[in-house]
């Protein structure tokens, strides 16, 4: 009888022998992005072509759903049943990229082609998400094999094609399939692990919260030489009223954007002790200055509100005239947890803005966001996946109360009532959302192995 070290023994040598690198090339070779027009074809290939035979395959039933909302992307959803009395676990994924940037990445890469440098595995979904979810998926299959068709326990998935434009209509769905969706807990994965080294898991997202902030004074452009000095110009005076919502060295000033009672909860403080991000060599350098003061690290990027200018302009910065600008417009973005107040956010933003002599800086562009999610970082399934992920890993797995980047968590929180454990097996450094988007190979090897035994825990009893 198969035990579970070769069950994750399995799972690794389909790894070391090449054959999960193959399907993830299948994967990402379908430019399934959501982001440009002209690829519904592609979204739909995916789901129908390389997903549906496969998960048929592990005795799922497969369906594919039109999107509620009619600009968001298809649904799939899988349901493997073999007995209502057993626990149900519901898995998610999305199926669609970011815009490939073809033109942006370095010389012999593509996007929609699976490309292997040193330790890296190239190409647009290889983190986000298409790697992600191949790898529970494969470890699904080998635990199947290994227990000869018999889980112990029931599996339901949900794979959307609307992510990277806000995951529009998933609400609505899930919503409209509560009863069918059914679940004693969420355990998927997306996004990074706090360090590539450090296994994780997260109970929730930081939700986005967008908008803009634009002066515009007048019809058109003036001659600089003429009108420069004695009239308002729209760059300056929205350089200043940024100045005025945060501080120089990224501390936000608008404290109706910040954690109620503007402190980290004693159970995020605590469950963060003792965890740091660090600086990833070729992504970014952390600079232990910014933000809030009083902080850790850990603390500010999972247990706070950040305030970011995500573009900035006046003028045709690619081909400047000798003219006063007639506007400028700063595209901004929160990111926040469950424990600020959205509602605060718009109110508090004009409030501070008038007070600091901004009356003519507009507020626009409000929204396409996603909220907040968390649930307890020290809950049952928590002690126990973690537990299960320690005993194959062979080291400890760090928890943290919410991802920093945004899921729709909240989506199954609030329409099924299951606990969130998402597992990452990417990094910081993985470029997704730009050029060069790449999946570590050795944390999507311990990925395998972790769920591999997850899911031969679960069948455990």
């Amino acid at each position: 009888m198969t035990t579970r070290d070769e069950a994750v023994a399995a799972a690794l040598a389909f790894f070391d022998g090449g054959k999960f690198r193959e399907r993830l090339a299948r994967l990402v070779a379908i430019p399934s992005t959501s982001q440009e027009p002209g690829h519904e074809h592609d979204m739909r290939r995916y789901l129908d072509g390389a997903l549906r035979p496969w998960l048929e395959a592990m005795g799922f039933t497969v369906a594919l759903h039109a999107n509620p909302v009619a600009e968001g992307g298809p649904i799939l959803t899988a349901m493997r049943i073999e007995d209502p009395a057993l626990r149900t676990v519901i898995t998610y994924g999305h199926a669609d990229t970011v815009r490939g940037l073809e033109d942006l990445w370095e010389k012999g890469l593509d996007p929609w082609v699976l490309s292997e440098r040193g330790d890296r595995w190239y190409g647009r979904g290889t983190a986000d998400n298409k790697g992600q979810h191949a790898i529970n998926l494969t470890a699904l299959e080998q635990v199947i094999a290994a227990r000869q068709g018999q889980l112990g326990f029931n599996v339901k998935l949900v794979l959307e094609c609307s992510e990277e434009t806000g995951s529009r209509g998933l609400r609505e769905f899930v919503f409209a399939h509560a009863e069918e969706l059914a679940a004693d807990v969420l355990i998927a994965s997306d996004g990074p692990r706090v360090t590539p080294d450090r296994p994780t898991i997260a109970t929730g997202t930081r939700g986005s919260f967008r908008f803009d902030l634009a002066v515009r004074l007048r019809p058109g452009g003036v001659h600089s030489g003429n009108w420069g000095g004695i009239i308002d110009d729209p760059a300056i005076i929205l350089a200043h009223a940024l100045t005025a919502v945060v501080e120089r060295h990224g501390r936000i000033r608008v404290r109706e954007w910040l954690p109620r009672q503007a402190i980290v909860p004693g159970e995020v403080r605590a469950v963060l002790a003792g965890c740091e991000p660090r600086s990833e060599p070729g992504a970014a350098t952390i600079d232990p200055a910014w933000g809030e003061p009083g902080l850790t690290l850990a603390e500010k990027l999972y247990g706070w509100t950040s305030f970011i200018v995500l573009a900035l302009e006046a003028g045709r910065p690619e081909n400047p005239v000798n003219a006063v600008a007639p506007w400028a417009r700063a595209v901004c973005q929160l990111r926040y947890t469950v424990d600020a107040d959205p509602e605060a956010f718009l109110p508090g933003l004009r409030a501070r803005l008038d007070d600091a002599g901004f009356p003519e800086v507009a507020i626009e562009n409000v929204g396409g966001g996603m909220p907040a999610s968390r649930t307890p970082p020290d809950g049952p399934w928590v002690e126990r996946i973690k537990a299960s992920m320690e005993r194959t890993l062979s080291r400890r797995v760090q928890v943290i109360p919410n991802a920093a980047g945004g899921l729709p968590g909240d989506v199954f929180v609030d329409a099924l009532g299951v606990p969130l454990v998402w597992i990452p097996h990417s990094y910081n450094g993985c470029k997704q959302h730009g050029p060069n988007e790449h999946l570590l190979k050795g944390p999507a090897r311990e990925g395998l192995a972790a769920f591999a035994g997850i899911w031969w825990d679960l069948g455990e009893g």
